[in-house]
């Protein structure tokens, strides 16, 4: 299938092919402590034996040893939790098990294949936000194996308490499946509410608590992980011992377009034109013409795509070419992300499943553990942001034990340019370390406050909660929200806090059609001034939806079906401020830091731009409120002597400090497990509190999320990365490959691409490795 695909272009876009060999399990023996019952129970599915991880791991987690198995996709991870859980509610008829997922459609999978093993008593039942109200007093008083997620157990189970009480009594495990996702503010937040659910088994008289039984990806130090996520100490289960297809993995590099012909003018124009030659082809039509192609020879193939609206383009731009072709056969295709109605994912994974849909354009929403069996390809638009997901991804296939072909699709981005054509980024390094901080004082206090609305605090549970929550719970009784007493500190207001895990900057916002009603969806707070402004255009199922209004207080979007020739990009202005330091070097005419920021940032305007060319045709102003960040920063320092010395003028030095923060932020997941959108960034030649030429780059959560932590501790690997994907991007002048950013406020303006390699020659030949 590779070999054909690569015949679309007049050039070879693959940059290069790795072959993954295919491999034998290792069965190993049932352990002893599982009972004939059980055995039979998975015989019936066809599992005969245990592979020789999934046995490890189940009996470290029966004996009691909190454990994580962090081995690839499709390794059976689901078995070495389910067997200790099972085993144990079979000889115990009172005890319980609670089982997190980061996302309903996990949870739905597995609540599936624990009903399917038919083992009486254990009444497995999903309790999330889309149970039907009249089925969860019965879940609370009679299910024995809860399957629920974070943001569930946070907002409902763990209030509710008193009504789980019996439950928290008899937690025998909690198993927390695709942990490596809980990482960042979402991750801190959620090694938080672990502590509270801890807190509550306690109390409720189960003083040794339950066992955590982890899965994760393959990642970097992941029984260190564990240990931050749960605050115990957790071993690790990491040989794959699991058989796997052979996967055939190819970088994919989309074209370079031809240059437009030149509009006949009748005087020269009087701006020289840019250099169209360096515009590659999208990865968006790249991927939605591939997927076409893969459903036109009967490939079952997922197709990944960052974001909620590529999804959307991909799959209507796979429908359109297939309609033409064949009608009737983009109606195999479709979109699934999140925002969706219920109703809709499930019908979708149900069609994938069987067979009905022989293409899907997804965002991550199905990269963790839905068993989607049978697929015979990915297609990974854009480089997902870490080497975990990228495997997470490309494991989607191959799972009934056939060949499966994996294709990483380049965007025009930095690091993605750098991927394709340093494989050795790709193939050959080790999977990075999940990073979160649970001593986050913007993650920590608001979580104490939930903790002490469930419960009044006492000197022993600050223990629990770690490092800094002495400090946290003094700042909320000077706040007013925590009142000391005697026996504790007690939560002084009738209303719960109001705490969002995403860490996605407030409540969701609603998008309903103005005429009907209808809700289409939601998208999360923090992006609705992005996507939902005034004039937007929004995509929902493929068809596209004009905003009409955006009322923030309310959070409600209305919008009317309309198919404008165009797309719409916010743009936004930013300012900051230094608070404090942390740590810094000092190499010479190089500074680099690590401290405290303050961000005000607001959406001032938006560009319209033609689909068809990219062409902008307006740029028409927003009245949205600024919003203020505090946060954490790394920052580089340069002498003005220094930039001249390198040839760098000083008409030059906004242009190549704001070249370098652009690409600096696009490499950065390369050595943190950040997304680019995670990250925010500014440059200045002169700034107030440094003054000196300072580029910033800063987490784009309250507090931080660990990310500039991470890039401050690796900055010499992070900054030379940098480097040689700037130099050795074909441009002359820069281009989204290497120095442009989708994200950037000032349109990209000003920029220098030879200035930025010789403002990040002087930091690398000054700081220390």
């Amino acid at each position: 299938m590779l070999r054909r695909l690569r015949q679309r272009h007049g050039t070879d876009p693959v940059t290069h092919v790795e072959r993954v060999p295919p491999r034998d399990g290792v069965p190993a023996q049932w352990p002893d402590w599982v009972s004939e019952e059980l055995r039979l129970a998975y015989g019936r599915r066809g599992v005969n034996s245990p592979w020789r991880h999934q046995a490890e791991a189940a009996g470290l987690a029966f004996h009691g040893q909190h454990v994580v198995v962090a081995t690839g996709t499709a390794s059976g991870k689901s078995l070495a939790y389910q067997l200790p859980a099972l085993a144990t509610l079979l000889a115990d008829p009172r005890a319980t098990v609670l089982y997190l997922a980061p996302t309903k459609a996990l949870a739905a999978d597995q609540m599936r294949a624990v009903a399917a093993l038919e083992i009486e008593g254990v009444r497995p039942a999903c309790y999330d936000g889309d149970t039907p109200r009249a089925e969860r007093e019965w879940i609370r008083r009679h299910s024995r194996f809860v399957l629920t997620n974070p943001d569930m157990l946070h907002h409902g189970i763990l209030p509710g308490h008193a009504q789980w009480s019996g439950f928290l009594r008899r937690l025998a495990y909690v198993v927390i499946d695709e942990c490596h996702v809980y990482r960042g503010v979402f991750g801190s937040h959620v090694a938080h509410v672990l502590r509270r659910l801890r807190r509550q088994c306690a109390r409720y008289g189960r003083a040794d608590g339950p066992t955590f039984v982890l899965a994760s990806a393959t990642s970097g130090d992941p029984a260190a992980a564990g240990g931050r996520l749960t605050g115990l100490s957790v071993a690790a289960v990491t040989e794959d011992t699991s058989p796997r297809a052979g996967v055939t993995f190819a970088l994919w590099e989309p074209p370079l377009l031809p240059p437009d012909p030149p509009a006949a003018a009748a005087a020269p124009a009087p701006v020289a034109e840019p250099d169209l030659t360096q515009v590659r082809r999208s990865a968006l039509r790249e991927t939605a013409d591939l997927l076409a192609d893969t459903v036109a020879a009967g490939v079952r193939t997922l197709a990944f795509v960052r974001s909620r609206r590529g999804a959307e383009v991909v799959a209507t731009s796979a429908r359109r070419s297939l309609d033409e072709a064949v009608p009737g056969l983009g109606g195999r295709v479709a979109a699934y992300r999140a925002g969706y109605l219920r109703e809709e994912r499930r019908e979708l994974e149900r069609a994938l499943l069987h067979g009905d849909l022989l293409g899907l354009a997804s965002t991550n929403a199905l990269e963790l553990g839905v068993d989607l069996i049978g697929l015979d390809a990915v297609l990974i638009c854009g480089y997902p942001g870490t080497r975990a997901s990228l495997w997470q991804q490309a494991g989607r296939a191959g799972r009934s034990g056939q060949e499966a072909l994996a294709v990483l699709v380049a965007r025009d981005d930095p690091l993605d340019t750098y991927l394709v054509h340093h494989p050795e980024a790709v193939f050959g390094a080790p999977v990075e370390a999940t990073v979160l901080d649970p001593a986050n004082a913007y993650v920590l206090g608001p979580q104490l406050a939930c903790a002490a609305a469930e419960a009044p605090l006492t000197t022993a549970d600050l223990e629990l909660f770690g490092a800094g929550a002495k400090e946290a719970v003094e700042a909320l009784v000077q706040a007013g929200a925590l009142r000391q007493r005697p026996t504790g500190w007690y939560w002084r207001h009738r209303e719960r806090p109001e705490v969002d895990l995403r860490g996605a900057g407030g409540a969701p916002v609603c998008v309903v059609e103005a005429a009907t009603g209808r809700l289409l969806g939601t998208v999360d707070g923090g992006s609705s001034h992005f996507l939902l402004h005034s004039g937007a255009v929004y995509l929902h199922q493929g068809v596209s939806y004009v905003v009409d209004s955006l009322d923030l207080a309310d959070g409600c979007a209305l919008v009317h079906p309309a198919e404008p020739d165009w797309s719409t990009h916010a743009r936004d202005v930013t300012s900051l401020s230094v608070v404090s330091v942390r740590s810094y070097v000092d190499a010479g005419p190089v500074g680099m830091f690590l401290g405290e920021v303050d961000v005000t940032s607001q959406v001032v305007s938006y560009q319209r731009r033609r689909i068809a060319t990219g062409e902008v045709i307006d740029t028409r102003p927003l009245d949205l409120p600024a919003r203020e960040l505090r946060t954490v920063a790394v920052w580089f320092t340069l002498s003005p002597e220094s930039l001249a010395t390198a040839g760098v003028d000083p008409a030059d030095v906004p242009g190549a400090l704001h070249a370098a923060e652009h690409a600096a932020i696009g490499l950065l997941p390369l050595v943190a497990t950040s997304d680019r959108w995670d990250i925010g960034g500014l440059s200045t030649a002169v700034h107030p509190d440094t003054e000196a030429p300072t580029v910033f780059v800063y987490d784009g959560h309250p507090g931080g999320a660990g990310f500039a932590e991470r890039a401050y501790g690796m900055a010499a690997a992070w900054l030379r990365a940098t480097r040689v994907a700037v130099a050795e991007c074909g441009c002359e002048t820069g281009c989204p490959s290497c120095v442009q950013s989708p994200k950037c406020g000032n349109g990209n303006n000003p920029l220098s691409k030879p200035g930025a390699i010789r403002v990040l020659d002087v930091v690398l030949s000054n700081l220390p490795e």
